[in-house]
């Protein structure tokens, strides 16, 4: 065996050691995210329109931040309102043209929360729904 040859191995042999001890000690490391915390980044929810239905991705969201993008399958234009059941606030998200969508983003507080669209008639015709919003 060659003097270079010989080096080439030890140096590959050494290098495998020290990848195994680098991932010996990476796996009793606990895992965290490299990145900011997910708590800070807003749940989100897709609300579908179409004529006389509101469909959620989700009935359940933690509170928080929530971003809510209502997309409207409809042939009319449709809006979405929340309201927190047993509160006074309203949270709009304006009127949305068919094939167009929406996005807002809302800071949302435990509860149950009745989700309609609020263009006459509509929420009588059906458009409404629950939604939950939980404890993080």
């Amino acid at each position: 065996m060659s003097r270079r040859h010989e080096l080439t191995v030890v140096a590959t042999v050494a290098l495998l050691a020290a990848l195994g001890a680098i991932a010996f000690v990476l796996a009793l490391r606990p895992w965290e995210p490299a990145t900011a915390d997910a708590a800070s980044f807003p749940t989100r929810l897709q609300v579908v329109s179409d004529e006389f239905r509101l469909t959620l991705s989700r009935l359940t969201v933690p509170a928080g931040q929530v971003r809510i993008e209502l997309v409207n399958f409809g042939e009319d234009p449709h809006d979405l309102k929340l309201r927190r059941i047993g509160g006074t606030r309203v949270y709009t998200i304006p009127e949305t043209a068919p094939g167009e969508r929406t996005v807002k983003t809302f800071r949302l507080a435990r509860g149950r929360y009745q989700v309609w669209c609020a263009v006459a008639g509509h929420r009588a015709a059906g458009m409404r729904a629950p939604l939950r919003v939980v404890r993080r």
